[in-house]
């Protein structure tokens, strides 16, 4: 289809696609002989994906960022997409009853407390892009495991020898400004021993998913902190400082 074609079919816009394609969300093949952007069934697929995450209030960045991750699973997603939005449908019904409430309220038919007055709302966080970040972070690390098991009992160890080594370096500088260049030096060899190790499964997004992992789970950060008090939440900040700044 052409692009007048999939605004037509979708109600995205020609300017919004024409953006899509500029900052490299969703890029078309172009014809060679008049140059008019040409999209695939493929590319009718990843804008569903895209709109999906829109809708659950992930911004543009963020959705390049999941899309382009090579541990990216469609059906995973699509999974991820529904649980989401029945978690978004079952906010929107409660702030609806405050509604309801609310103009109950005005005609004083019923008083309602402040704290009623709020039901529904919350503004502290994106609970959709944090599930996302927890779920590709797993990924990563059952593609991580998996790859372990399939060692042999001798190469078992000698990972486990080298990894207990990595963390005692990281947690000999743990006290140290998690944005330090002494700090930003030890995480960065651990960036690349872990994807020397296992393959190159750790992407810069993966990696700061890592390090919130690191403390979101409980089996984490006792296994980590026995190295060192503190430096699972040390690894944390300073994971996503060196993410955010390569």
């Amino acid at each position: 289809m052409q692009t007048k074609e999939l605004a037509e079919l979708t109600g995205v816009s020609v300017r919004t696609l024409h953006h899509y394609d500029t900052i490299g969300l969703l890029v078309p093949q172009k014809d060679d002989w008049n140059g008019y952007r040409i999209y695939s069934e493929k590319d009718v697929d990843k804008l569903q994906q895209i709109l999906f995450f829109k809708e659950l209030d992930f911004p543009l960045k963020k959705i390049k960022q999941i899309l382009d991750d090579p541990n990216f699973d469609k059906e995973v997603a699509l999974d991820l997409q529904r649980h989401l939005l029945l978690e978004k449908k079952e906010r929107i019904e409660a702030m609806l009853t405050t509604l309801d409430q609310t103009i109950k309220n005005e005609k004083g038919e019923i008083t309602m407390t402040n704290k009623e007055k709020f039901t529904g709302f919350d503004f502290s966080s994106n609970p959709y892009e944090e599930e996302a970040k927890k779920l590709w972070g797993d990924k990563v690390v059952e593609k991580a495991n998996k790859k372990v098991t399939n060692m042999t009992e001798k190469d078992q160890n000698a990972l486990k020898e080298s990894f207990d080594a990595e963390f005692r370096h990281l947690a000999s500088v743990r006290n140290s400004n998690p944005e330090s260049e002494e700090a930003q030096q030890a995480v960065a060899h651990f960036f690349h021993y872990l994807n020397d190790t296992h393959g190159n499964i750790y992407s810069l997004e993966a990696f700061a998913n890592l390090g919130e992992m690191y403390v979101a789970d409980e089996r984490f950060t006792k296994n980590i902190d026995q190295f060192g008090e503190g430096l699972s939440a040390f690894l944390k900040e300073a994971m996503h400082i060196y993410a955010k700044n390569n």
